[in-house]
């Protein structure tokens, strides 16, 4: 089975960077939708970014865009999630996932809901002080 495993996670004061990685193992992910997904305690898992297989195409929550960027290495089977101008807002446990289907990845839909990607990493806690 497909595993994920994300790294870069931290504590970072307020307007300060951190650049998180997702490595895929086991399987190629390189024609597949990545996403990343946020969830605060107490809170639900929420939408960040996702990219195509061929990174032409991406997509980002209001709340990131302008501040972060997602990226892809398919060489590395590796995403990316450069975090920049961080907020208190963004902290939260962050995970990678994966969108299994083929239709989607062809279509180059980027699904916005946790329960389209079947795949998913441990997380990386993300704590931004003010």
């Amino acid at each position: 089975q497909l595993q994920l495993v994300e790294s870069g996670g931290g504590k970072v004061q307020a307007g300060g960077s951190l650049k998180l990685a997702c490595a895929a193992s086991r399987y190629s992910v390189s024609q597949y939708t990545m996403a990343w997904f946020r969830q605060a305690p107490g809170g639900e898992r929420e939408f960040v970014a996702a990219i195509t297989g061929r990174s032409d195409k991406t997509l980002y929550a209001d709340s990131v865009k302008g501040r972060f960027t997602i990226s892809r290495d398919n060489a590395a089977n590796t995403a990316y999630l450069q975090m920049n101008i961080l907020k208190p807002e963004d902290t939260a446990a962050y995970y990678c996932a994966c969108d299994p289907s083929v239709y989607r990845a062809t279509q180059r839909i980027l699904p916005t809901t946790a329960t389209q990607y079947d795949y998913w990493g441990q997380g990386t806690q993300v704590t931004v002080s003010s």
